[in-house]
Parts: C-alpha cells; sequence; structure tokens
C-alpha cells in the first residue's frame, strides 16, 4: 500500500501523480502536522490544489499564522489558500511586516493582492520592478489580481506615478492593452525605459521616433531597441554617428582599458546602465580575444625566468573551489599572481615588484591599486547581488560563485 511517505521518500523526490490521487483529507492531515518533514508537508501542499476539505481549512491556516512554522511550507499554504477571505485580516496586520521568514513578506504581497487588497498595490509595484525574477513574478502576480478584479484604471491609479516602480507598472499596462509605449522610452529613470525597449515591436515606430524623441537619451534607447529588432549593426553606427557617437566619459580610463570593459560586460549589463554603454558596444564591432593558453605559458615563462618556481596557472573558478569568472591564477611561494580573460591584464594582492617586472617584460599590463581603483561609471554589472558600476579590478578580475 502507497503512503504519503512512499510518495515523498526524500526532499526532492516526489510521485507528483501519485500524490495528486491520494486522498486529500490524509493529505491536509500530514501538512498540519509539523512534526513531519517541512519538504514532505510542502510537496503535500501543491498536491492538494483545488480540493482542500473544508473542515481542514482552519488547520492550514493555524500553520499560516504560526511564526515558528517552515516559510517554505506556509508560502505554499497561501498560494493554496489565496481565495479565503478570512486570511486577509492577519494579512493587512502590522506585524506581517516583522516576518523572518525569506520570502514570506513577499508571498505575502501577493496574496492580499489575490484577495483583493488595493491598499497591497503600491508594495506589489515595487516588488514587480525587483531586479530579482522570481521576485517580479510574485508582484505581478499580485497586480494582475487586482486589475482582474477592479479594472485598469481602478489599480493605476491606487498605484499612481511619483515613483520609477511605478511608471514601470503603466507601461506594462498601457503595453497590455495595446497602445504604443515608445514615449515612455523618454522617462527619466533607465530602468522604466530600459522595460519600455524591451516591449517595442516595430522597426519603422522606432525609426520614425528617432526624430522625435525629446532627450538624446531617448534616442540611444530607440537606436537599442531598434538593433534588438533588426540586429543591423550599420544602422546602429549610423545613428550613433548621427548623434555625435555620445560615449560615457571615465577619467583615467584609456581605450585599451576601455574596449576589455566594453566587449565583456557592454552587451549584457544591468537595466539601470547608461544607454551610451549599450550602444557603444554595439558599434564597436567584435572584439579580438586574446589567445588564453598562449597568454598563460607566456606568464608562466616569464615567471620561471625571473626564478620564481610558478605553479601551473588554475582558473578563478577552480581556485575559488567554485563559480568563474574573468581571470587565472598563478600561484609562486607564498604570492600569487592574477591573469585577466580580458587582454593582456595582470595584477596582485600584495607588492610583487619581481613578478610585475617579469610580466611587464614580456608584454603584459600591471594593474596598480591606482588604476584598478578607477570606477567605471554608468556601467551597472552584477556582482554578489549588487547591480552597482564597478571598479576596473573588479570587472578585469571577476569572480562570481
Amino acid at each position: 500500500m502507497r503512503t504519503i511517505e512512499t510518495l515523498v521518500p526524500q526532499a526532492g523526490q516526489t510521485d507528483t501523480e501519485g500524490l495528486r490521487a491520494f486522498d486529500a483529507d490524509a493529505l491536509a492531515g500530514h501538512v498540519a502536522d509539523p512534526a513531519h518533514p517541512w519538504w514532505r508537508r510542502r510537496a503535500c501542499v501543491v498536491a492538494l490544489a483545488g480540493r482542500v476539505p473544508e473542515h481542514r481549512v482552519a488547520g492550514l491556516i493555524a500553520r499560516i499564522h504560526d511564526p515558528d512554522d517552515v516559510g517554505e511550507v506556509r508560502i505554499a499554504l497561501l498560494d493554496l489558500l489565496a481565495d479565503r477571505a478570512e486570511l486577509l485580516p492577519w494579512l493587512q496586520h502590522k506585524d506581517r511586516r516583522k516576518e523572518g521568514w525569506y520570502g514570506m513578506s513577499a508571498a505575502i504581497l501577493k496574496a492580499r493582492g489575490l484577495l483583493g487588497d488595493r491598499s497591497a498595490a503600491g508594495e506589489l509595484a515595487t516588488l514587480a520592478a525587483e531586479p530579482w525574477p522570481r521576485l517580479r513574478e510574485i508582484g505581478e502576480a499580485g497586480l494582475d489580481a487586482l486589475v482582474t478584479r477592479y479594472g485598469t484604471e481602478a489599480v493605476l491609479a491606487d498605484v499612481g506615478d511619483a515613483r520609477p516602480q511605478d511608471r514601470a507598472f503603466r507601461v506594462r499596462m498601457r503595453h497590455r492593452a495595446g497602445q504604443d509605449v515608445t514615449d515612455e522610452l523618454a522617462d527619466p529613470d533607465r530602468a522604466v525605459a530600459y522595460l519600455t525597449q524591451s516591449l517595442l515591436t516595430d522597426p519603422d515606430r522606432l525609426r520614425g521616433y528617432l526624430g522625435e524623441a525629446p532627450t538624446a537619451e531617448a534616442k540611444l534607447w530607440a537606436a537599442y531597441a531598434l538593433h534588438r529588432l533588426t540586429g543591423d549593426a550599420a544602422e546602429t553606427r549610423a545613428i550613433h554617428d548621427s548623434l555625435g557617437r555620445p560615449r560615457v566619459e571615465v577619467e583615467g580610463l584609456d581605450d585599451e582599458l576601455r574596449e576589455a570593459v566594453l566587449h565583456e560586460y557592454g552587451h549584457d549589463c544591468e537595466e539601470w546602465s547608461d544607454p551610451r554603454w549599450r550602444v557603444e558596444a554595439i558599434c564597436a564591432g567584435p572584439p579580438v580575444q586574446p589567445d588564453e593558453d598562449e597568454q598563460l605559458r607566456r606568464a608562466v615563462a616569464a615567471l620561471t625566468a625571473a626564478g620564481l618556481a610558478p605553479e601551473p596557472p588554475v582558473s578563478c573558478g577552480e581556485d575559488h573551489r567554485q563559480g568563474g569568472g574573468t581571470y587565472h591564477v598563478i600561484r609562486f611561494g607564498e604570492s600569487e599572481i592574477s591573469l585577466s580573460t580580458l587582454g593582456r591584464f595582470a595584477t596582485s594582492h600584495e607588492d610583487e615588484p619581481a613578478a610585475r617586472a617579469a610580466l611587464e617584460a614580456a608584454g603584459f599590463r600591471w594593474i596598480d591599486p591606482a588604476t584598478g581603483a578607477i570606477r567605471v561609471t554608468g556601467l551597472c554589472v552584477y556582482y554578489f547581488g549588487g547591480r552597482e558600476p564597478l571598479d576596473v579590478s573588479t570587472l578585469l578580475f571577476y569572480w562570481q560563485d
């Protein structure tokens, strides 16, 4: 005889169909008992979709209310019981802002939206503008539920348009209604402008907008969106030329450094980045990739000739035992140097005059602390949860777990 334990023997191992066919009362009873493993209880919650026994509802709501129960179970229960109006007073209570479980605050906001709480609209708009896709989806689900219940205009009025997050919601609603949102490319917030360009689908409309856009930045967003649709780099270069080839000037960032950073990050930077970087990256053409193997051989030979007895190079991911990035590490004695994969760049956390002299003689460029500290403004790059402009050292010698 099959049991809940045999249907979910371990975390991540669920017989979904078998659990879905299992007795709903038994599943609900299992969920209501916090003594069972949370991952098995959560699987049971998912299997209860659309068939919660009415006499079990109060016990399941009690699990949601219990701050000591596991967040994953409580979040799943909020989705399962999203139609229970008796949950709303608890969801709206000011103590809900103190919820400590990761993801619980977002789930509560979504539940408020699903239950028709218009007072949650502004916070849901904030959530829908988060950079993390999972959080965005939660925020959008709550807002969409409000729109379905009350209509677009009512929810737009609730949200307003004072903040970039509010205007991003407005753009999404206008686009959903079939309206042309090209004019939103002129929004002063780059995240809103980026969202707008991602929704546009008419190259001819964008070409026409180039002559009427109220700001240079709006023209750049139009050029970027146009290239996304057509892939015509020659057209993008012509537009760039007509605008005077605008670019973000960074003090101390010479052409060699700029080219390395531009090719690596300009095409795939974060949405808050200055569009001048994006368009410049398109117009720059394909990069000349360094021969990493030859570069490593040359570095090892130079360090060996200097009597430093280098160990075999390892990638930064191998060195950290996880992740990856844009450099290799070569150790010698108690010291180490880093070699960038983006060009002929080398550096070390410590002062290594012998290694520096050997590598510079072999054609490498040493990135000293002053050069490494140059912040590349306007180019936002993801780095350990942050999405801000980074310095040259971090960009050339980038590692992410």
